[in-house]
């Protein structure tokens, strides 16, 4: 799966707790149980989903 950090955040990564994910680039990472819970709570950002967010809010707004 895809992911990058929400603005602002520094995201360690799974078993390297001094390795960060960020912003500045989306990161491959396996689909386990701790990227899958950082996605729901919005710590961590699938960049599909959240054109898709952008696009459904962008014609909401409209």
């Amino acid at each position: 799966m895809r992911v990058t950090a929400a603005p602002g955040l520094q995201v360690p990564k799974e078993g390297r707790p001094r390795a960060y994910i960020t912003e500045a680039a989306t990161v491959d990472v396996p689909d386990t149980a701790y990227y899958r819970r950082l996605v729901a709570c919005g710590d961590l950002v699938e960049p599909d989903s959240a054109k898709t967010a952008a696009k459904s809010t962008k014609k909401g707004g409209e």
